[in-house]
């Protein structure tokens, strides 16, 4: 149950986005610039960081949620997010994402855990500039989401399927709603 009232069973973030309209507007067109964007990433591998950095600090429903919205657009689906959850120096991914999902690691421990070695492996893997800015605002973001989401005690569904529903919605209409 969550620690204040809010108008709706809608889990996670959905809840309080419905409960303060005002502020869901601007986090969810961060979101939207942020993983689903124009990039030189792809989308899944955006909602993958997001899901990495949402598993490392324990918040179980942007984990499931964003892992859910990453196997809907990566080729390999949850074969890749379920290897990058357990350990992303192992996992199916190119060096350049396992580089910048480095980052995002570092950056959810302290922003100033990022160190020039981290920042130039990446670089050497092919990361650039603008990958390497929004690995780390994606990981700064997911920090923000997820305290948002567990400091508030909303519920989050525990199986994976229940998650498929909401995902196919974020994959075909995105995180901006119309009023």
């Amino acid at each position: 149950m969550a620690h204040i009232d809010l108008p709706t069973n809608s889990p996670g973030i959905r809840g309080l986005f419905e409960f303060r309209p005002e502020t869901a507007a601007p986090l969810g067109q961060l979101a939207e610039v942020l993983l689903r964007g124009d990039n030189t990433l792809e989308r899944g591998e955006r909602e993958l960081i997001a899901a990495y950095v949402s598993s490392l600090n324990d918040c179980h429903f942007c984990m499931s949620s964003h892992s859910a919205f990453a196997a809907l657009q990566l080729p390999d689906g949850w074969e890749v997010v379920d290897g990058v959850l357990h350990d992303p120096a192992s996992a199916p991914v190119s060096d350049k994402l396992r580089g910048l999902l480095a980052i995002a690691g570092e950056v959810q421990r302290s922003g100033r855990a990022v160190t020039p070695e981290t920042i130039a492996a990446a670089r050497e893997v092919g990361a650039t500039d603008v990958e390497i800015h929004d690995a780390v605002l994606i990981a700064a973001a997911f920090c923000m989401f997820n305290r948002y989401v567990d400091g508030l005690g909303t519920f989050a569904p525990p199986d994976r399927a229940d998650y498929v529903p909401m995902a196919e919605q974020v994959v075909a209409h995105g995180y901006v709603r119309p009023r």
